[in-house]
């Protein structure tokens, strides 16, 4: 069977496939790439489990490898509008063509059977990173591990960045729970990184630390086989591994600065500069200059994005200019990641008023999401995320501690609840949307322009 789709008609075939709804396992996906030639066999990999950070990591890996010139495939999820944001070698997206192609030929295996969103976007992302010939592919667990769509392959190394409360209706209603299916990524053998139990929580370091005794796989984490520690102005220092020999001895790289904000993210980094130092056995090599310039560089739209806009024009203006509004977008979608988010508007950011456009999906953890965030804002602004399990406005109010609610205002659509807010906004306050990623998606369309540019 031929099927020659268009980029559109590849994308609308794709988004119907969102009526199937989550199926965790991995039987489906086996068969199915069997049937395209098994083309992850040929690719080599990290794989990047976490309640948050996964995205950041990846990232942050990406842009060291590929200033080191290794040419280097990233496969992330969600989308905040384009589904080729999900696709990218060393920071160029796939094109509609090649999109178009890949999602052609996986369609003309499928024929009449159906298969999940998420396994058809897996799919595509591994026969294009084997077309593409990458070195090296940066794999994103999509939901949970041991039952999730990417886990066919084993990596060189596994990342396991934290575990929290997140899709407990899918992972488990205890941390313990949750981690068990995070640590399911572990292979026999494969190294894990990462940074699970540096929050306290003793239940998911436990299922880790047992899980990787049982597969034989090396654990190393961070705050104790690494270190992430802060420096003067800003820098901080990172101890890591360097292989002499056979062997990992300690050695530190000071001086880091990172262009990612947020505390949280030095953590995010030293994960990947932990993987660098393992994947040194497999013969890929990131010098220092390499690292200290590119973590300069990464980027990770949507995540504690920070920006400035002419108030007439909406042109984007540099961090001093005046007459402008300053905006943050952080997709802020669990109580994990609302925490991280408020440290970092206590520590990082200086407002004089925060006006606060908070959206979120009705299945999270609304109310202490917004027990924590709430009492920073001066003005919250209550509106509805695009998709069709968004909570609405006047959910979100009910959800809100009762002492909070005066602030409080339901504005929907996003257009609209991004409007009030540049009205109320004065010299010198901050704006910031937060909460679930579909709504940064919509936001930073029309703050920002689109992220990936049509062909």
């Amino acid at each position: 069977m031929t099927v020659t789709m268009t980029y559109q008609e590849a994308w609308d075939f794709l988004d119907q496939l969102q009526f199937f709804k989550i199926k965790l396992g991995l039987d489906s996906m086996t068969m199915f790439l069997a049937e395209l030639g098994n083309p992850q066999d040929s690719l080599l990999y990290v794989h990047v489990a976490g309640t948050n950070g996964k995205g950041s990591v990846s990232a942050t890996l990406l842009t060291l490898l590929a200033r080191a010139g290794y040419k280097v495939g990233l496969y992330t999820s969600p989308h905040l509008t384009s589904v080729r944001e999900r696709f990218m070698i060393n920071g160029v997206y796939i094109s509609e063509a090649e999109f178009a192609a890949e999602a052609s030929r996986i369609r003309a295996i499928l024929r009449e059977r159906q298969i999940t969103y998420f396994e058809f976007t897996t799919a595509l992302a591994l026969l294009w990173f084997a077309r593409q010939r990458v070195d090296l592919v940066i794999l994103e667990v999509g939901l949970g591990g041991r039952l999730d769509a990417t886990n066919v392959i084993t990596p060189l190394v596994s990342i396991i960045t934290n575990v929290a409360m997140d899709h407990e209706a899918y992972l488990g209603d205890t941390l313990a729970a949750i981690a068990v299916e995070k640590a399911g990524i572990i292979k026999p053998g494969v190294p894990v990184v990462s940074a699970v139990g540096l929050d306290g929580a003793p239940e998911p370091l436990a299922v880790v630390r047992e899980t990787c005794g049982q597969q034989q796989a090396p654990l190393y984490l961070l705050g104790e086989d690494f270190q992430a520690e802060p420096e003067e102005e800003g820098a901080w220092a990172y101890w890591g591994m360097r292989r002499s020999g056979c062997c990992l001895v300690r050695e530190k790289l000071a001086g880091l600065v990172l262009n990612l904000k947020g505390d949280h993210q030095r953590a995010n980094a030293a994960l990947a500069l932990a993987t660098l130092d393992l994947l040194q056995a497999h013969g890929f090599r990131v010098s220092a200059v390499d690292i200290r310039a590119g973590l300069l560089t990464v980027r990770w739209p949507g995540r504690l994005e920070y920006f400035r806009l002419d108030r007439q024009s909406g042109a984007r203006l540099p961090e001093d200019a005046a007459g402008s509004i300053r905006y943050l977008l952080d997709g802020a979608h669990n109580p994990a990641g609302v925490k991280s988010l408020v440290a970092a508007l206590l520590r990082d950011f200086f407002y004089k008023r925060l006006i606060l456009v908070w959206g979120a999906m009705a299945d999270k953890d609304i109310r202490s999401s917004l027990a924590q965030i709430a009492p920073l804002a001066d003005v919250l602004i209550l509106t509805r995320p695009p998709g069709e399990r968004s909570a609405s406005p006047e959910q979100l109010l009910a959800a809100l501690p009762e002492m909070e609610r005066g602030r409080a205002e339901c504005v929907e659509p996003v257009d609209a609840a991004l409007a009030r807010a540049a009205v109320l906004v004065r010299d010198g306050d901050l704006v910031c949307v937060a909460g679930s990623l579909y709504l940064i998606g919509a936001a930073r369309v029309k703050l920002l322009g689109p992220l990936v540019a049509a062909d």
